[in-house]
């Protein structure tokens, strides 16, 4: 499921449309290709969660003008009617490589590849980076938040907080991705297959006579799904102990209870809860928190040991918290030379270096010790190969002195061919199906990682390389622009 707006090629910034009709122009429309990558790691992590190239799939497959769309761009009065005719027509017949979904990721590495003419290859910018950045960044949000609560169960809950209906659908979409065990959002659980999690608010106990009251109707029609919200008037002196006297209720039914806190001193509350809990004979029931939630609330709770069940997390995990976006780009890697009619490298130049790009056409492998940890991710040229139980130098991107030899134990390409000529070269699978295959790889992907680049605070950073003869090619490049 993507939203209509993805599927419209209006979905685009109108500098798209215009260059657009400069190449239409000048006969300029000829194969290019595109890289989209990211500049550098979004909460100062060590790692990121690659999302949203599944949605993206689907809206290129479908990616075209309407006839009132056309008429939109001709009451604009800067495109040519031969070029809005052309648009009429205009579909993405490209080939597609990328990570697939669910992939941890690494600044520079082209996690999409573009393949097409230059004009279809410009108008699908827009698309590319807003799908693919928004959901790795909420993805990557939530595997750090899955992480500091040591893999404990995570209930997405930010729905109300979420940038509008797609912002919402998207940001629960990539957290499932990214690690939480389920949802409040229940259009996201009809399409995407997610658990949908979720009990009472302070409303409902509000709405009755006594909080009492309030805790024995809802455990009556609820009985097997019951968590009883303690923090609408006093946690200690009246939460607990109403909801101590509802739950006994139940237990005596054959069913078990939990209770929620979302507001105060979570750590000191929770142990007190316990405490009360444990007193009275019911050490099966569990504790689950909200309010606030970041990743470094829960890892500091872990830390102090409170004893939380489970975690729902809103506003900081669905927005990207203090993290407003993924800093992705896509930019072009190789165009056509007219003189020669190949293709031929290119590179963007910056008065920041760390801006230049890297040229050429290009692959990404992961290096594997023999313990199946990953050791370093490295750019290599189409035309290159890396072999395994073979050792190669390796440069970094910037930095040519910088350099290190290894000898992997397994290589792993990371790019794959997702779209041939336009189309899917796999059968599609279900949202709920394709959902599952992404989470289930990120949660492999993160065990190949040493702990030192998952650690909330100061990861260790993670090799991110090129061959010798994409450095090589590089620094030609940098060599000619001299001046």
């Amino acid at each position: 499921m993507h939203s209509s707006f993805s599927k419209s090629a209006l979905f685009t910034d109108l500098y798209e449309l215009t260059m657009a009709q400069g190449y239409w122009k000048n006969n300029m429309n000829e194969p290019v290709v595109f890289d989209m990558f990211f500049r550098r790691q979004p909460f100062n992590g060590g790692f990121s969660i690659f999302a949203g190239i599944e949605p993206l799939l689907d809206s290129l497959t479908e990616f075209c003008f309407d006839e009132d769309e056309i008429d939109y761009l001709r009451s604009l009065k800067i495109f040519e009617e031969g070029f809005l005719d052309y648009l009429k027509t205009f579909k993405f017949t490209g080939d597609l490589y990328s990570f697939e979904e669910g992939s941890v990721i690494f600044p520079q590495e082209p996690l999409v590849r573009i393949h097409a003419n230059l004009i279809e290859a410009q108008i699908i910018e827009g698309l590319v980076l807003n799908i693919c950045n928004f959901q790795s960044l909420i993805a990557t949000k939530t595997a750090r938040v899955w992480l500091a609560s040591k893999k404990g169960s995570i209930m997405e809950f930010g729905l109300r907080r979420a940038q509008g209906p797609d912002g919402g659908m998207s940001a629960t979409r990539a957290s499932y991705i990214g690690g939480a065990a389920g949802t409040s959002n229940t259009l996201a659980g009809k399409i995407y297959g997610i658990p949908v999690m979720g009990t009472m608010a302070h409303s409902w106990i509000m709405s009755f006579p006594s909080e009492l009251e309030a805790f024995r109707a809802y455990a009556k029609i609820y009985p097997q799904k019951t968590v009883f919200l303690i923090d609408t008037y006093d946690t200690l002196k009246s939460g607990i102990k109403n909801a101590i006297i509802a739950g006994a209720e139940l237990v005596e039914q054959g069913y078990n209870f939990g209770v929620r806190l979302d507001s105060g001193d979570i750590s000191y509350l929770t142990k007190e809860v316990r405490k009360e809990l444990d007193a009275a004979g019911f050490p099966q029931a569990f504790i689950s928190v909200s309010n606030e939630l970041t990743e470094e609330i829960i890892e500091t709770l872990v830390l102090q040991n409170a004893p939380i069940a489970s975690w729902g997390v809103g506003t900081h995990m669905v927005t990207g918290g203090n993290e407003s976006s993924f800093t992705g780009v896509y930019k072009l890697a190789a165009r056509h030379d007219t003189k020669t009619g190949e293709l031929v490298p290119a590179m963007k130049f910056s008065d920041n270096p760390a801006k230049n790009t890297n040229p050429g056409i290009k692959n990404v492998y992961r290096l594997y010790d023999s313990d199946g940890m990953a050791r370093a991710d490295i750019l290599a040229l189409e035309d290159e190969t890396i072999e395994s139980g073979k050792e190669y130098r390796y440069f970094h991107p910037m930095v040519d002195y910088r350099q290190f030899a290894y000898k992997a134990e397994t290589v792993k390409p990371l790019l794959k061919k997702r779209l041939e000529k336009g189309q899917r070269i796999e059968p599609r699978l279900s949202d709920a199906q394709q959902l599952a295959e992404s989470r289930r790889r990120m949660m492999a992907e993160i065990e190949t990682l040493d702990p030192s680049y998952k650690r909330i605070l100061n990861p260790h950073i993670y090799k991110v390389s090129m061959t010798e003869k994409l450095k090589d090619l590089k620094m030609s490049f940098i060599k000619a622009n001299i001046h």
